[in-house]
Formats: C-alpha cells, sequence, structure tokens
C-alpha cells in the first residue's frame, strides 16, 4: 500500500504541475526610439511588441516629461507602430504616434508617474492631509538613458541641478505566464508587465518624512476609474499579505474588465528585503483630472490621445507606528499594468498536492478499513456452525 501511495502522490503532482502551466505565449520584439535615427533630445521611448496568435500588444514606455507607460491592444497581428519624431519632440498635438491600422485598436490605456509628495509626520499618524512638502514634479526631472537587458528597461532620474538621489523605474515584459523572482512576487500573465519602482538615497525634507506617489491613469472608453480589493487565505509567496488591489476599467453595469493595474498593499525599505522590512501602503479613491493637464506632463499622452479621460489616485507609504522614510532612505513599490482581468493569487501545485493527500489519505484509510472490516465479518458469518434444533 506504501507504494501505491507513493506513486498515487508523484502522479497527482505532476498531474497539478503540467495542468497549471499556460500554454500561451507571445514573442516578444524591443525597439528603442523606433524610427530616428539618433538619441532623441529629452528622452527616450521604448516599444515592445509582444505578438499573439491573433493578436498584438504594443507597450510605449517613454521618459519625454513624466515616465509613461502606454500599452495598446489590437486584433492584428501585423498591426505596427507609426511615430512622426519633429511632431513627437514638439509635444504640442496630438497624433504623432499611432499604430496603424487604428481600426485594430481594442483598447488602450495608459499609466503617468506625475509626482512624488512628501510630507512630515511630526505627530507619526501617516496622515498626509497636512504638512505636505512642495511636490516632486517628475516632469521636472533630469532622467537617463534607457537601460535595455532583454525585455526590460530601467529608466533613473534626478530633482535637476542636484545630487540628491534618484527614482528609478524598471519595466519588465513578459512572454508567458509566472511570477517575480523578488518580494512581493506579484503573479503576472503574457498579457501584463511589471513596474518596479523606487527611491533610493533622496534627502528628506524633515526628520519624519513619508512619501505619496501620485498616478495617472489614462483611456478611451474606459478608463481605470475604480479599485477593488481581493482577499485571498494564501500568502505562500507573501508572507503576511492577504489583499491585492486591482485598479480596474468596466464598461458601465459591466463587469467584464478591459485593463487593470494590480499592486499589493506593501512596500519595502531594502533593496534585498526581508520581511522585518515590509512596509504597509495605502490607496485614495481614484478621482476625476485634467486631461490637459496630464496631457502637458507626458508627451505621450499628448502624441497618442485626443480628448482622453482621466483618473488619478495617490499610494501612500507606511502607517502610524512605522519606522519612517529617514531610517534607510530606501522605498521599492511594485505594480502590475495589463490587459484583461488581472491574474488571481491560487496554491501553488506543491500544497495542493500536499492538501489533496493529507485529506485523502484518511479518507481512503477508513474506506479500506471498512471494506476490510466487512469481508472479515462475511468470512465469519459464513463459516459458522449451528447444531441442529430437535
Amino acid at each position: 500500500m506504501a507504494a501505491v501511495m507513493r506513486t498515487g502522490f508523484c502522479s497527482l503532482m505532476f498531474l497539478v504541475f503540467t495542468s497549471s502551466q499556460s500554454l500561451f505565449e507571445r514573442q516578444l520584439t524591443v525597439q528603442l526610439n523606433p524610427g530616428s535615427t539618433s538619441p532623441p533630445p529629452g528622452g527616450d521611448l521604448l516599444h515592445v511588441r509582444a505578438l499573439g496568435d491573433n493578436d498584438t500588444l504594443h507597450y510605449l514606455f517613454c521618459s519625454q516629461g513624466a515616465p509613461t507607460l502606454l500599452l495598446i491592444h489590437t486584433n492584428s497581428s501585423s498591426s505596427t507602430l507609426q511615430v512622426d519624431w519633429p511632431q513627437f519632440l514638439a509635444r504640442n498635438t496630438s497624433g504623432s504616434l499611432r499604430v496603424e491600422p487604428e481600426s485594430s485598436i481594442l483598447y488602450s490605456t495608459a499609466v503617468v508617474f506625475s509626482r512624488l509628495l512628501e510630507y512630515d509626520d511630526v505627530n507619526d499618524t501617516a496622515d498626509p492631509t497636512s504638512d505636505l512638502f512642495p511636490p516632486y514634479e517628475l516632469q521636472n526631472f533630469t532622467w537617463s538613458r534607457l537601460n535595455l537587458t532583454g525585455a526590460a528597461a530601467r529608466l533613473c532620474g534626478a530633482v535637476t541641478n542636484t545630487s540628491s538621489g534618484v527614482l528609478c523605474l524598471q519595466l519588465s515584459v513578459f512572454e508567458s505566464d509566472g511570477r517575480g523572482q523578488t518580494w512581493p512576487r506579484l503573479i503576472h500573465t503574457a498579457n501584463s508587465s511589471q513596474l518596479e519602482v523606487w527611491i533610493d538615497g533622496l534627502l528628506p525634507r524633515a526628520a519624519r518624512s513619508r512619501f505619496l506617489l501620485e498616478l495617472q491613469a489614462v483611456g478611451g472608453a474606459y478608463p481605470l476609474s475604480r479599485v477593488e480589493v481581493h482577499r485571498s487565505i494564501d500568502d505562500e509567496y507573501m508572507p503576511s499579505i492577504f489583499k491585492a488591489s486591482h485598479w480596474v476599467s468596466a464598461a458601465n453595469g459591466s463587469s467584464d474588465v478591459r485593463s487593470f493595474v494590480q499592486w499589493k498593499p506593501v512596500a519595502y525599505r531594502r533593496s534585498d528585503p526581508v520581511l522585518e522590512d515590509a512596509m504597509p501602503c495605502r490607496h485614495s479613491d481614484p478621482q476625476p483630472q485634467s486631461a490637459e493637464t496630464t496631457a502637458a506632463a507626458s508627451g505621450l499622452i499628448q502624441a497618442f490621445y485626443s480628448e482622453p479621460d482621466t483618473f488619478g489616485l495617490n499610494v501612500s507609504f507606511g502607517l502610524a507606528g512605522e519606522p519612517f522614510y529617514n531610517s534607510t532612505k530606501f522605498l521599492s513599490w511594485t505594480v502590475l499594468v495589463g490587459v484583461g482581468s488581472p491574474p488571481v493569487d491560487s496554491f501553488s501545485p506543491l500544497v495542493v498536492a500536499i492538501m489533496a493527500v493529507g485529506l485523502g489519505t484518511p479518507v481512503i484509510l477508513l474506506l479500506l478499513g471498512g471494506l476490510w472490516v466487512c469481508v472479515r465479518k462475511k468470512a465469519a458469518d459464513s463459516t459458522t456452525a449451528y447444531e441442529p434444533i430437535n
């Protein structure tokens, strides 16, 4: 019986593992400043083309102004990106960046990292309603050239004319399903990308500084207009974190999600964190924003959208009683951006197999025990001799 149980356990693990693997993959093509003969002044434009069986995702990451990620989903496997560089660099008109054929565009959404806010948390309440310093406008940062590694790109910027630390963003685009290798180990699909944001060495302007990051979401017919908080009983990959926030877009009255921005409500105080370095974070409710202001801050928004709908929110880092930014002068946070429904965490194949064996073994033993008792009882009844009654 032990051999049978071992064989069954291994077979179950194999079946669960193989059934959990996605067969869907995308072919990635990376272009830096497509169509430009020289590095353009003012910042780079990265284009990652993710080709599927019968559709294409176009990821555009740009540092012309505030860092912006634009995601365009088309129903064509031959859609292409066209950039009118003189008009694009002029940043005064829409239509200088387009995907053709335009009729193939199913959906588009963009996320602008617009401002970094700092406040002096004198009373350790983590309430950023007062004592806010003048914001860091990210469109005014001096940004480095994009540093490419495969389908990943790193962008770092600093306050102009200072050497007071950096704010960096790293974009990763995926060809298949998987999970991040570092905390918070977000699960991703071939329809999503990941952006890690970190502040390193930025000099605080108070002894008890805390930060907020302002995001602007730009879309067409269905902008990112609401945040849903999903709970889970599984913290296998991210200890003690049982929630995920989904900033989603959907038609009125419809549950069909077109695109999403997803994050775990946690940030980290060190670049190579342990559990003690985790820092809770919170978000505000999305509020409508001025499309003109957002377009003026981002060259990519100005180039692609003519009349976009824009919503904005803040993500604040740290709760009352948590260490302040000054303790390490480092802060990192990770977010996913993709189309379709956000990926949802589930138990790993190993945990499922262990649960199945752990729950199934007692049941099998009870059934085998009951069967054995019945067989023995029947055998005993059949061999019982009765004396005849006179």
